[in-house]
């Protein structure tokens, strides 16, 4: 507990990022199962796609509003593409566990039990896959989306107190 109130005091944007992509994955789930029970069963890793899209959008708006908030100095459609690519990048790192659990190692009925497969989806796509793409979410919107702004030796805040801009010397004319 005290590493998690450590990580919160020294990059609270970890822990803004990590409570909207608890937000994320609570859409992403109620799609995804909504869609794999009722809409199109045989097409598993759509219906988590499709969730994973949709909690994306949202995720954009409160990672920008919220999570990322000191940062953002990007024109707005230029940092809506780069999180468009990051995005499509986690869609496929979270449904790739997913399609090689059902396809490439066949855990899918008749070869296995409804239940097993089940369990085997959910642990390849909202567990494992969500880890994945979610590391590789962080590190690349702190990266390319949202990142820090560039901070040069010669910059200084005008504003913090006590702190004065460092002058060159003043040049001097020889008197004659």
């Amino acid at each position: 507990m005290h590493a998690l109130i450590r990580l919160a005091k020294a990059n609270p944007s970890a822990l803004r990022f990590l409570v909207v992509g608890g937000i994320g994955f609570v859409i992403t789930m109620v799609i995804n199962y909504g869609l794999k029970l009722f809409v199109i069963p045989q097409h598993p890793v759509t219906a988590l796609a499709i969730g994973i899209i949709v909690a994306t959008v949202v995720s954009y708006w409160m990672n920008k509003k919220w999570s990322f908030d000191d940062r953002g100095e990007r024109h707005t459609a230029h940092e809506m593409l780069l999180f468009v690519v990051v995005s499509a990048i986690g869609v496929g790192l979270n449904s790739a566990p997913l399609y090689l659990s059902r396809y490439g190692f066949g855990l899918e009925v008749p070869n296995v039990s409804r239940t097993t497969m089940e369990v085997a989806d959910f642990v390849s796509g909202p567990i494992i896959g969500t880890l994945i793409a979610m590391v590789f979410r962080y590190w690349a919107m702190n990266k390319w989306v949202f990142p820090k702004a560039a901070e040069t030796p010669d910059a200084v805040d005008v504003l913090a107190p006590g702190v004065t801009p460092p002058t060159a010397p003043t040049p001097t004319v020889p008197s004659r």
